[in-house]
Parts: C-alpha cells; sequence; structure tokens
C-alpha cells in the first residue's frame, strides 16, 4: 500500500520501488512507530478531530497489530514502502476507514523523525546503562588491585610505578566521561517533532504538548522546518559512540600487548579467546582484537551520516534515509562490544608478580632517585643529571638502580645515603605519590569512592 500516488499515472517501476524501500531496514521502528501513532491518535481524539468511537478503533487496532507482532504472528509484508504503509495498512485492513483517518495532521516526515527520536532515546539509555555496568566492573578490580605495582608507560616506554588500580582507574574515567556525553545527548534531543507535518505544520488544531507528555518528551520541538530535516542528535549519538569505541580500542591495545608473551602481565580466560587451526599452542585475544577493529566500523558509521546530511537543503530529503542502517548498525556495534568486553574485564586475571617485576626493571624509579637528592637539598636540574649518569652506569652493567652498590652512588653524590634503596624501591615509590589522583593507597581509596559515590547517584534505584 502505497500512501501516495494520487497524482501518478504510472505505476512505480520495479527497480525504483526497491531502491526506494526502506522496510527492510526500518521494521525495526515498529513499536516506536506504533507508540507514536496511539500517541497521536489520543490527541486527535481529545481535540476532536476524531470521534471517541474513531478514537477508541484505532487504538484497539493498533494495540493488535503491536501484540501480533511481538507474538510473531504477523510477519511483515515486503511489498510495504516502509514500516509506516505496513501499520497504516495493517490498521485499515482491520478495522476500515477510521485507519484511514489515523494520518490526519501529520506526514511520514514528523513520524519518522518521531520514530527516530523514540528509538534513539530508548537504544542510547540501553547504552549508557552497559557503560555504568563496565564502570561497576571496573571500580571492583580497581578495589582488588589498589596496591598491585606494576610499570606505567610513557611512548610505550617504562616510565614510573605505578598500580593496576590507577590504571583501570584512567580508563573508568574514560567511560565516566563517555556516559556524561550520552547524558547531554539525551536532555537535547528530548523534543517531540510530532505536528510538524511536511515541513509546515498543519491547519488542525493540534496539541503538540499534550502528545509531547504522552511519549515522556520535555516539551514539542520549535521550528517545524527544522523538526523534520534534524539528525544532530544521531550525530551527537554516533559520535559520543565513536569516543566510547576508541576508549574500548585504546584498553583492548593493551590488553592484548599484555596477553603477549613479551610483556605476560594478564591472563585471557578461555572463554573470551579462541585457537588456531593450524598452530597447536596458539591462545589468542579474539575478543580484544574484534572490539579493536568494529571501533573503524563506528568510526564509519558517524562518516557516513555526516556524509549524507552535508549538503542537504532545507527541509526533508530522501537522502535522510540513509540515516537508520549507520545508526542502528553503530548503536548495535557499541552494546554487543560493551556486553562482550565488560564480561572480559570481570574475567581477566593478572600476573601481579609478574607486573612488580616489570616496574623493578627500566628504570621507573629514577625520577624518585632524583627526588631524594632535591629533597637533600640539590637543585632538581642537577638531581636529574646525577641520576642520568647513573642510569648509563647500570645499563652498563646490566643491572637496576637498587642493584647498584652504595659506594658508586656516593661517588655520584654525597648526599646518598643507605636509606636510598628503601627510597627508591617500586612500593615506597608508589606509596608515596599522595597527590590527589595518584597510586597512593589513600589517593586511590578516594578515587574508588568517589566512583562508587557517582555510581550510586547514577542508579539511585539501587
Amino acid at each position: 500500500m502505497k500512501l501516495w500516488g494520487g497524482r501518478f499515472t504510472e505505476e512505480t517501476a520495479q527497480e525504483t520501488f526497491v531502491f526506494n524501500a526502506s522496510l527492510p531496514f526500518d521494521r525495526r521502528l515498529y513499536r516506536e512507530d506504533i507508540e507514536g501513532s496511539l500517541a497521536h491518535a489520543q490527541m486527535l481524539t481529545e481535540t476532536g478531530i476524531l470521534t471517541p468511537a474513531e478514537g477508541d478503533r484505532i487504538r484497539t487496532g493498533l494495540i493488535a497489530v503491536l501484540e501480533d507482532l511481538e507474538r510473531g504472528t504477523l510477519e511483515f509484508d515486503e511489498t510495504a514502502e516502509d514500516i509506516h504503509s505496513f501499520v497504516e495498512a495493517q490498521l485499515t485492513a482491520r478495522i476500515g476507514d477510521a485507519g484511514k483517518k489515523l494520518h490526519t495532521g501529520r506526514s511520514r516526515n514528523d513520524q519518522v523523525a518521531l520514530d527516530m527520536r523514540l528509538f534513539t532515546r530508548r537504544r542510547a539509555r540501553e547504552i549508557r546503562a552497559l557503560v555504568l555496568d563496565l564502570i561497576r566492573v571496573l571500580t571492583e578490580r580497581m578495589e582488588q588491585h589498589a596496591n598491585t605495582v606494576m610499570p606505567g608507560f610513557t611512548h610505550l616506554q617504562k616510565a614510573q610505578p605505578i598500580t593496576l588500580g590507577l590504571h583501570l582507574g584512567a580508563y573508568a574515567q574514560m567511560f565516566r566521561r563517555d556516559c556524561g556525553r550520552l547524558s547531554d545527548l539525551l536532555v537535547r534531543m528530548n523534543e517531540c517533532p510530532l505536528g510538524a507535518g511536511a515541513l509546515a505544520g498543519t491547519t488542525y488544531p493540534l496539541d503538540r504538548s499534550a502528545v509531547a507528555q504522552t511519549l515522556g518528551f520535555d516539551r514539542p520541538t520549535a521550528n517545524s522546518l527544522d523538526s523534520v530535516s534534524d539528525r544532530d542528535y544521531l550525530l551527537e549519538l554516533l559520535s559520543a559512540l565513536s569516543i566510547l569505541m576508541m576508549h574500548l580500542s585504546r584498553f583492548c591495545e593493551e590488553i592484548i600487548l599484555w596477553n603477549s608473551d613479551e610483556y605476560r602481565f594478564v591472563e585471557i580466560p578461555d572463554a573470551f579467546a579462541t585457537g588456531s587451526s593450524i598452530m597447536p599452542q596458539k591462545k589468542n585475544p579474539d575478543v580484544a582484537e574484534l572490539v579493536r577493529g568494529k571501533t573503524g566500523r563506528v568510526y564509519g558509521d558517524l562518516m557516513s551520516l555526516l556524509t549524507a546530511m552535508k549538503g542537504l537543503p532545507l527541509a526533508y530529503n530522501k537522502d535522510m534515509q540513509e540515516d537508520k542502517e549507520p545508526a542502528f548498525d553503530a548503536m548495535d556495534t557499541a552494546a554487543a562490544c560493551l556486553g562482550v568486553f565488560t564480561a572480559m574485564v570481570r574475567e581477566l586475571s593478572f600476573r601481579e608478580d609478574v607486573m612488580e617485576k616489570s616496574a623493578a626493571r627500566g628504570f621507573t624509579n629514577a625520577t624518585d632517585a632524583a627526588d631524594y637528592l632535591v629533597k637533600k637539598g640539590m637543585p632538581f636540574r642537577d638531581a636529574h643529571g646525577v641520576i642520568g649518569h647513573l642510569v648509563l652506569t647500570c645499563i652498563g652493567r646490566g643491572i637496576s638502580l637498587d642493584e647498584l652498590p652504595l659506594e658508586d652512588f656516593k661517588a655520584a653524590s654525597e648526599l646518598f645515603d643507605e636509606d636510598v634503596y628503601d627510597a627508591i624501591s617500586v612500593k615506597t615509590c608508589v606509596a608515596q605519590r599522595i597527590t590527589e589522583g595518584g597510586p597512593a593507597p589513600e589517593a586511590m581509596a578516594r578515587q574508588i569512592e568517589d566512583l562508587r559515590a557517582w555510581l550510586r547517584e547514577e542508579t539511585p534505584e539501587e
């Protein structure tokens, strides 16, 4: 069934129909389409545009269509152009001419804009809940490993000793910002476009505020042209998901590195790895690699929609039908990645002894050795030079700073004494980093409590 055609004298070519149709992908909007139609019918009845009897018949028919689709007893008609024409055809077949009155005062332009907002709002909330689950797991793991010493890196070179808890906490903060971005767009997008018509509103006395309230929106959209041509909320969501996926990808890259034989920091459970068809010894970090790979896919979804929108004059253009597939794909991909990644992080086994030994090597305590001299009165720049020469000496002998004999320390500066060995032990180095946000036990405890308090605020029902 077409919702148009009166001014046409020839049938649509089959090639045009197939190319133009959106039902193969917009069928997943059926709940939102029926939800919006129920609200629209209620408003039409309350404003007297429909009689109470017509409103009741439409409501009963729409609910029946929804229930049949949910039960799987109603199949989608592939000859329908889109989800809107399918639902309306089903309704009219069931209740007669009253079904033809449902579309009074609306266009497919504001109808699809509503459907996509409803769908996007629901999926964004679901994805945000998944991010919160990941942060909960990370917070638990931070607490478990608040005192697990490991090397911190810059340029992939060992830099200073930190804790695994601090490292995991860095990702917790990234994902916390992702939650903030999702919250922001949920507030900004929560306006109802229904009633904008094709682009210029309608002559019917619609109560747009009533529809907005029924559907849980804060208000109607302010401009009819913008209402049907706006896809900023999708671009914001895909942008937020791209940043989220970038954070997941960075984390996955480290898990992949840490799982290698060169690092041996982590053991990935068998449930989240695969083997090789030819090499019996292999245990591959496929989940982490696939999440890393799917990041580029979400980036592509964002670029696809940005490109589709970049040259469109107001108001609606058929190009905008291309919003759904990349938007659906990005939402599905991010949700799937979050689910499996969170499950994997919950079960990762960290090799604490290997991490601590690695931190003790690579001169991660060199800055602390320089600070030791500074605390005894030497200017930092001079101390930096002294320790640099001692590191060079250690490299030549194949030893670490804490293995260097005291006489070598004293030869470099009389300020060194026996207490230098305690001062440059990796555990001391970590424990003395007491600044806010650092790895010292008291600083880590504050970070963990801050995350827990924030999680309680974000999920008050718990």
